[in-house]
């Protein structure tokens, strides 16, 4: 789990410097990362279960369309306000999986456990550089705004990913995140192909290298890592 959110934790610095709008990137980063562990699948000798994939079929199409939108949001987030503020607003969603998870997890909620959540939404907030940097002067900028709300948009559509692969049992963390990054990337592609156009000016060596570094790294990598945790860890210490 801490190894995942190593990794997750730096997307923002290799999206900002990708010229690729928002969709096209996700759709890749989805193709890329289900590209990825289906190569290492076969390299690992693992078997894809498909028993497996069809007993858990609806919520891992479900789950794999809130990853998608999620990705979205967030990517377009990060275009319009600084990544300290995006990232700050995209990690409520721990906030929102603790406050639901014993309504929908059955799992016992603790005055401990809330408060060492809040505690740690407090020391996100003073590491992030916002209140530094003029939280109270810059946060009011209209454009921030717009980002900061794609941003919560994202955290509501992880949260429900998190509580979604807290439902999923007896697969294996490759089958899982394989079906569900395919399914990401399928939900993307409409949206992608209608919306946003990609200009010949961007297609170059270092957008090549930093989109196959999101979609092997923060993707195949991290979503296996994430996606075996979630199953092994309460809602809370996730």
């Amino acid at each position: 789990m801490t190894a995942s959110m190593l990794i997750f934790g730096t997307i923002g610095i290799f999206v900002r410097s990708i010229s690729v709008p928002s969709g096209i990137l996700a759709a890749l980063r989805g193709f890329t990362g289900a590209l990825f562990l289906i190569i290492l699948t076969y390299i690992l000798k693992k078997r894809i279960s498909f028993k497996a994939i069809k007993a858990n079929f609806i919520i891992l199409l479900l789950s794999g369309a809130a990853i998608g939108i999620n990705w979205i949001l967030l990517f377009e987030s990060y275009r319009h306000t600084t990544v300290a503020k995006a990232t700050l607003c995209y990690y409520l969603a721990p906030i929102f999986f603790v406050i639901i998870s014993p309504f929908v997890l059955n799992e016992k909620m603790t005055l401990k456990k809330l408060l060492c959540t809040f505690a740690a939404l407090g020391g996100m907030i003073l590491i992030s550089g916002i209140v530094d940097n003029g939280f109270n002067q810059n946060i009011f900028m209209k454009d921030d705004w717009k980002g900061i709300t794609l941003a919560v948009g994202a955290a509501v559509f992880y949260a429900a990913v998190m509580v979604s692969n807290k439902k999923i049992h007896d697969i294996g963390a490759f089958d899982k995140t394989i079906v569900q990054l395919i399914t990401a990337a399928i939900v993307i592609l409409p949206y992608s192909l209608s919306a946003e156009t990609i200009s010949a000016t961007s297609i170059n060596p270092k957008t090549t290298v930093l989109t196959a570094v999101i979609g092997i790294l923060h993707t195949g990598v991290a979503y296996v890592l994430y996606f075996s945790a979630v199953k092994e860890l309460p809602a809370q210490s996730t």
